[in-house]
């Protein structure tokens, strides 16, 4: 057994999941975690790229250069709480930041910020990242990849097993005994309804989803909402902040009267109804269970809306399972460092679309 670590930034730009784990590719022990916060200039200025703001190419490199060093100071300081020594790990998984997710367009990329030679000069350990750029090179998303993850720690159960991640985006991971493994992004996770809060109240999100709770679900919103082409769009298919954001959000609203709160609702419910739209899907047998990981698994009220559209699953987390929810995609990382080490497979082309498997990730050394 080596050990990992694994670095993690979503969409949601709430900072780095930095994990260690023990790991020989098959099985997975998470030894310890930590997050560790984006100072707000930073994601202020990720933002502005984010969604489309004009930029330059000094913006961009300067960005790339402060989340070397975020990442960096996240796996030390890490590896300083669970008194580790860098020379105990045999890589650095970071998934770096993503400013911009296209794999459908004519020049199809995707482009993650965080420059892992300044990750591993700063550390001493030998660091993995440009995961996502192999997969798209075969054809495929270049996302999810934490189904391949997914399928490691859960395997092919007897009865359907789903597992949802909601970060800023929600994706689902589909096991099922008989079938191959299916995984995308089925749309908006918390990523609206924080940028709607923090708007409105100043706060980074709706805890307990109580804010949401408060409102009444605006029928009209959510079906103008929901009736976006992506949700109809075949898999393998994947989203990001490029698409939904506020912007986007504002065609939808603008010269409206609603009420905030009632936003805040509807958005929920838009996340919520995109997820059990999908997920509903792949039910077979009276055993079928949602194992919901991610920020969102803290939301009570979209905990309590997933299992009122999806009355003939268990709606749990992951927790239930003894994976910790707050740190899966973190820990996918930490593997997928482990096998490109290997030089293993790491994707699901029946996930991404790519033409075969591949190890991916682009080594940095630290020497």
């Amino acid at each position: 057994m080596e050990k990992y670590i694994g670095l993690m930034s979503g969409t949601s730009l709430d900072g780095v999941d930095a994990v260690v784990v023990e790991t020989n590719g098959t099985t997975i022990n998470l030894l310890g975690h930590a997050d560790f916060p984006m100072e707000p200039q930073l994601k202020a200025d990720l933002l502005a790229v984010c969604t489309g703001q004009q930029t330059n190419l000094k913006v961009i490199g300067e960005i790339d250069h402060r989340l070397g060093h975020l990442f960096a100071d996240a796996a030390l300081h890490l590896l300083h709480s669970l008194h580790i020594k860098p020379e105990e790990i045999t890589a650095i998984g970071s998934h770096g930041q993503t400013v911009f997710h296209s794999p459908d367009a004519q020049y199809p990329f995707t482009m993650q910020l965080g420059d892992s030679n300044i990750i591993a000069a700063k550390t001493g350990i030998n660091t993995i990242a440009d995961f996502r750029r192999k997969d798209m090179a075969l054809g495929g998303q270049g996302a999810p990849l934490v189904p391949a993850f997914h399928h490691t720690l859960f395997g092919k159960p007897e009865s359907t097993h789903v597992i949802l991640n909601i970060g800023g985006i929600s994706n689902i991971s589909i096991l099922q005994k008989d079938s191959p493994v299916i995984g995308y992004d089925t749309g908006p996770g918390n990523m609206l309804m924080d940028a709607w809060i923090t708007e409105h109240q100043q706060l980074s999100y709706d805890k307990d989803g109580a804010w949401a709770r408060s409102g009444q679900i605006i029928d009209e919103l959510l079906n103008q909402l929901k009736a976006h082409e992506y949700f109809t769009r075949p898999y393998p298919k994947s989203t990001g902040r490029e698409l939904f954001n506020l912007d986007w959000f504002a065609q939808y609203i603008e010269n409206k009267h609603y009420q905030t709160p009632d936003v805040q609702a509807t958005l929920l419910e838009f996340t919520v109804t995109t997820i059990a739209d999908q997920v509903i899907r792949f039910h077979t047998g009276d055993d079928a269970k949602l194992l919901v990981c991610g920020g969102g698994a803290h939301n009570h009220y979209l905990m309590e809306r997933l299992q009122v559209h999806l009355p003939n699953w268990a709606v749990t987390t992951t927790n239930d399972y003894n994976v910790d929810s707050d740190n899966m995609e973190a820990m996918a990382f930490a593997w997928l460092a482990h096998q490109r080490i290997h030089d293993l497979p790491s994707n699901e082309p029946d996930v991404t679309g790519a033409s075969r498997y591949a190890s991916l990730g682009v080594i940095y050394p630290a020497s």
